[in-house]
Parts: structure tokens; C-alpha cells; sequence
């Protein structure tokens, strides 16, 4: 039975290696934890926020908005949003 089990060393540490090339889930999100995402909405729709690495926000595809994520606090403040229309450029033809 004993070739039925790999040999490692007490020492060794198989998931090491996975672990430091993934970063903490909260890096992922903005340094907000991610089980706090699940329960977010969007203040106007009240529908579910995803959200955006590449511009550290909270997107509500239905209101059109993505809400900053500052220090790890998403700010959920209409008055503080951005609209999403201002990613288009206007067309200068």
C-alpha cells in the first residue's frame, strides 16, 4: 500500500507555489472582500453591480454607471459615478 500514496517531506508545501502566483481575493476586487460584492447593489436600479479591475469600479450595466471603489470602500453615491456613455467618444466625422 505504500506505493499507493506519493512520498513528500513533512516540509513540502504543494499549494506554495499556487498561492503566490495568485493574488489575495481582495486585490482582485479592489481591496473590497468579495462577499461584500455579492450583497451590493446598484443605489438607483437595484440590480447586481460586476466589478471593473481595469478602472478599480462598480458597474451597473442598467443604470449605466460604475461607481469608484476608493481604499477598498465602493462609493455608491450617484454624485460620484461615472457614466458609462463617457468611455464613447463622440463621433467627428
Amino acid at each position: 500500500m505504500a506505493g499507493d500514496q506519493p512520498e513528500t517531506s513533512p516540509d513540502a508545501r504543494p499549494d506554495e507555489d499556487a498561492a503566490a502566483s495568485t493574488p489575495p481575493a481582495a486585490d482582485r476586487f479592489g481591496g473590497m472582500d468579495p462577499a461584500m460584492l455579492e450583497l451590493l447593489v446598484c443605489p438607483l436600479t437595484k440590480t447586481r453591480l460586476h466589478y471593473d479591475h481595469a478602472t478599480n469600479e462598480l458597474v451597473s450595466e442598467a443604470a449605466g454607471l460604475a461607481f469608484p471603489v476608493r481604499g477598498g470602500v465602493p462609493i455608491l453615491l450617484p454624485s460620484e459615478a461615472r457614466g458609462l456613455c463617457d468611455d464613447i467618444a463622440p463621433d467627428r466625422s
